[in-house]
């Protein structure tokens, strides 16, 4: 009776456990990223994580397609009607032109975003609450008083800000102009540097340089995937360099007050999950990034003559030291 019973909790221990065979029955995902950089590098391991942790596990249940378009648009809609045609239960595209891509090559299969700054803009969704179609998703639009208000806090100096970014990409294009229309209340006037290849990103700085008292970098792939052109420029010239993107942080630019994209990975993940459960894109709302951190990157300040205060310090939940 004993040996029984200890069998009995073992089968059972098995039946719960996600990563059980017979937890979630076997599953299709194809998965599109317009770039390699941290950012988005970070939120697709968050993706994978929440499906494992959900019990979608590759090579057990998951099969699994990535691919990525290493920044080339034309790359990322041959991946999007790759995948068209292969006809997975979901399709995830992280960043705003996979994203595109994947919409314009499929109306009928389910679609998971991540990392679009602004679906409506980009014509993925018509109400963000209620996006209907095939698609749903995450938002990481930029909280952008509060960048500017950390900006004028640690350069308070700084009259124009300098922004570098591609015009060929939406949510650059979104992000910029907001920027523009909250600027003047924050006493700053905006100073813009196109850059619409990653080889464009350090002539773009360069523009910026004797012009601009600090630079911002927004949720731009072309630009951030070049980012250290601009902090070479920063460094030289003593121009503190912002980001929108936290991962940014570490690689180079003073500070940022955003998100972690692993977290914001996870989020979708999550939706994704409900999606390969049964639930319709179209009746998931996209959710946005409520949580904000602080990063900060000491050694970078004092490489582009930023004084950082005790108090900003022990804001941060990040804090990368020289």
């Amino acid at each position: 009776m004993r040996t029984l019973t200890v069998w009995t909790i073992a089968a059972l221990w098995l039946a719960l456990s996600p990563f059980s065979f017979a937890a979630e029955p076997s599953k299709t995902v194809a998965l599109t990223q317009i770039v390699e950089h941290p950012s988005l590098d970070a939120a697709r391991r968050g993706i994978f994580d929440e499906l494992a942790d959900a019990g979608f596990v590759t090579g057990r249940n998951l099969t699994l397609d990535y691919q990525n378009a290493q920044g080339n648009p034309a790359t990322a809609a041959q991946i999007a009607r790759k995948f068209a045609g292969a006809q997975p239960d979901v399709i995830i595209a992280i960043a705003t032109p996979s994203a595109q891509a994947v919409a314009a090559a499929t109306r009928e299969l389910p679609i998971v975003f991540c990392a679009v700054s602004d679906p409506v803009g980009a014509k993925l969704v018509k109400d963000l609450d209620r996006p209907g179609g095939n698609l749903t998703g995450t938002s990481d639009f930029p909280p952008m008083a509060e960048q500017l208000d950390l900006i004028h806090e640690l350069s308070p100096d700084a009259k124009v800000l300098g922004v570098i970014y591609n015009p060929g990409e939406t949510n650059s294009v979104s992000i910029v102009n907001s920027l523009k229309q909250l600027a003047s209340t924050k006493g700053f006037q905006v100073l813009e540097a196109a850059a619409p290849k990653s080889s464009d990103v350090l002539s773009a700085a360069r523009q910026l340089a004797g012009k601009a008292h600090a630079i911002y970098i927004p949720l731009d792939n072309t630009v951030v995937s070049a980012l250290e052109a601009v902090i070479k420029i920063g460094r030289e010239a003593k121009i503190p360099v912002y980001s929108a993107d936290t991962d940014s942080v570490q690689r180079g630019t003073v500070a940022s007050l955003g998100f972690d994209y692993y977290d914001v990975g996870r989020q979708t993940g999550q939706q994704v999950v409900r999606v390969l459960r049964g639930e319709e894109p179209g009746e998931i709302p996209v959710e946005r990034v409520k949580k904000l951190n602080l990063f900060l990157n000491l050694q970078a300040a004092e490489a582009m003559g930023v004084t950082v205060s005790d108090a900003v310090r022990q804001r941060a939940v990040n804090l990368q030291k020289p």
